[in-house]
Parts: structure tokens; C-alpha cells; sequence
């Protein structure tokens, strides 16, 4: 049996990463040059000519022009943090290195943290890497299928009324071999035309192709552009449908991550953090080596969100 050459990935090793972001001065020196890769450039006023202040903190960059001052991390997902660089940094390599996810448990107990202190920091994190999949739409040939997070409740309804499920819409793009590609996971009000219609012209780009199963709300991807094609499942495993193996996999795969890692987390208030951290690293698991630094720039380029914001987070529905 042939090697799969992406599960094999050597990867970015723990001695590595030590090396290159082990101490205070390397993990400054990393995230100015992942904020700034051109040099610096004021927030304010986009000049690039500065003076650096010496604080007892973080160093302020003060701009020759207008005179804004900024720090290293202000306007980062990590402005107003007390940890270290390097607890952060250790935090986005297992996080990003972690095929499965990580749980704000596990992280606790590799950062030396308390445990809401790892919960802000996992979501702040998984805000990044939503806010970076949000970028990306899917095209070409495209499997869909519809899913849910979550169970019944002891006492509740059963099935698709479960006060306890989450809907959402999975799809990959496959590549002309019939490779997957990339994947989108996102939670919608229901599986509804309406609903799908909206999904389809945020999610797919105009012409690509969609094959689903027999479910009728998946021909309202014609409103966006794209053609539709049904394969009436009729009760047969996935195993025996050849039409949707990919997209079948990729939803097995993502039940065992988080039925792995994960003991409990609000379906309805979280969900979208949870599948997008599942889609941003099946995304870009062509590179393993490279991931750490991408969701360090991703970081870097989300804006800063509170404690009160993230758990305000409520957008299950499309």
C-alpha cells in the first residue's frame, strides 16, 4: 500500500519550534515581521518612517507623521493579554498542529494556565481562523451534504427537532482528479430553500457544479449560479454511494475529531468556531510546516475581541 504522502508530513517538530519561537525576543521578532512583513506602517496614517519607545512592556511604535502610537500587539487578537508571547505562540502551534482540535482542557494543561485563561485563548484563536475562512468560497465540482452537531436531550424532541442540534451545511470542492480540496462547514437556520439559497451565494462561486443527495432544498443552489446534481441515497450506506464519498468522509472525520477532543461545548452558541477550526486546518493540510506561522499572521490580522464579545457569539444561522 502506496504511502499517503499528506498524512506523512514530517511537520513542524517541537525542537524546531522551540528554536525558532522559545524565548520573549523571537516570538516580538517573529509577530512584528508577520504584522509587518514590508516594515512598519502606522495604523493611523500608513507611514512608514517611526520612532521605537521603550517601555516597561511591549515596545510602542510611535509614528514620525502623525504621532500615533501603537504597541506590538494592540489592534491583534492578542491586545490587552497578560500571558507571555510565548505562552501564546506555544498555544497557536499545538493548536494548529493538533489534527483532531485541541479541547481549552488539553491547552490548560500544556500552557500552565488557568482554565478560563485557555478557553479566551482557544476562541480568540478559532475567531482568527473563522475569520480567515470566511475569505473562501468553494467551486468546481462541489458534494454536499446536510448535518447536524449535538443529540436529544433526555426528554426532548427527537430527530431534526431537537432543541439540542445545530444544523449545518457541508461541502467540498474536489479537484479535477477527484481529490477533495477544501471544505466549508457552516450552520445555517434550517434546511430550507431560503436558507440554502442564502448559503449557496456567500459559500460557492458562480458555475461550479453541486452534487447532493435526494434532500429537495439543495436545487435552490441554482439562485447563486451553480448547476445541481441529485443522487437519490434511498436509504444505502455511504459506503455505496460512490457519488458522495468524499463528502462522506469529511464528515466522519470531523465526528471523530470532535467526539475525540472535545467533552462538551454549546452547539448553538459555538458552533461556527468549531467547524472552522476543523475546516481551517483540513485546508491547508498540504503544509503542516507552515501552519503555525500562517495562523500567527491570521492572528494578527483579526481585530481584538473581549471576553464579552466572544461569548456573546450567537451566529448559527445564516
Amino acid at each position: 500500500m502506496a504511502m499517503n504522502r499528506i498524512q506523512f508530513q514530517p511537520g513542524l517538530s517541537m525542537p524546531e519550534f522551540f528554536k525558532l519561537y522559545g524565548t520573549e525576543p523571537l516570538c516580538a521578532q517573529a509577530l512584528e515581521s508577520s504584522r509587518w512583513p514590508e516594515g512598519f506602517a502606522c495604523p493611523r496614517c500608513g507611514c512608514a518612517a517611526h520612532c521605537v519607545l521603550r517601555t516597561s512592556g511591549h515596545r510602542v511604535f510611535q509614528c514620525n507623521a502623525c504621532r500615533h502610537q501603537t504597541s506590538l500587539i494592540a489592534g491583534t487578537v492578542f491586545q490587552g493579554t497578560k500571558l507571555p508571547l510565548t505562552a501564546w505562540f506555544l498555544a497557536i502551534y499545538l493548536i494548529s498542529q493538533a489534527k483532531t482540535g485541541l479541547s481549552a482542557l488539553a491547552l490548560k494543561r500544556q500552557l500552565g494556565v488557568s482554565y478560563p485563561t485557555a478557553w479566551l485563548v482557544h476562541h480568540k484563536l478559532m475567531q482568527a481562523m473563522t475569520e480567515r475562512e470566511a475569505r473562501y468560497t468553494l467551486s468546481g465540482k462541489v458534494q454536499v451534504d446536510d448535518a447536524y452537531l449535538g443529540g436529544e436531550r433526555s426528554g426532548g424532541k427527537v430527530g431534526r427537532g431537537s432543541e439540542n442540534k445545530v444544523a449545518f451545511v457541508a461541502a467540498v470542492s474536489l479537484t479535477d482528479e477527484g481529490h477533495p480540496l477544501r471544505v466549508k462547514l457552516s450552520p445555517v437556520a434550517g434546511f430550507k430553500l431560503k436558507a440554502i439559497a442564502a448559503w449557496a451565494s456567500k459559500s460557492l462561486s458562480p458555475g461550479s457544479v453541486v452534487y447532493s443527495d435526494g434532500l429537495a432544498c439543495f436545487s435552490a443552489v441554482t439562485q447563486a449560479g451553480c448547476t445541481h446534481e441529485c443522487t437519490v441515497v434511498a436509504g444505502r450506506k455511504p459506503k455505496d454511494v460512490p457519488e458522495l464519498q468524499w463528502i462522506n468522509t469529511v464528515l466522519g472525520n470531523l465526528k471523530t475529531s470532535l467526539s475525540g477532543s472535545y467533552h462538551s461545548f454549546g452547539f448553538r452558541k459555538y458552533a461556527q468556531h468549531y467547524l472552522d477550526a476543523f475546516a481551517y486546518r483540513f485546508n491547508r493540510r498540504f503544509d503542516l510546516r507552515t501552519l503555525t506561522k500562517r495562523l500567527l499572521i491570521a492572528a494578527t490580522q483579526c481585530a481584538p475581541h473581549s471576553q464579552r464579545s466572544i461569548r456573546a457569539v450567537a451566529e448559527h444561522c445564516c
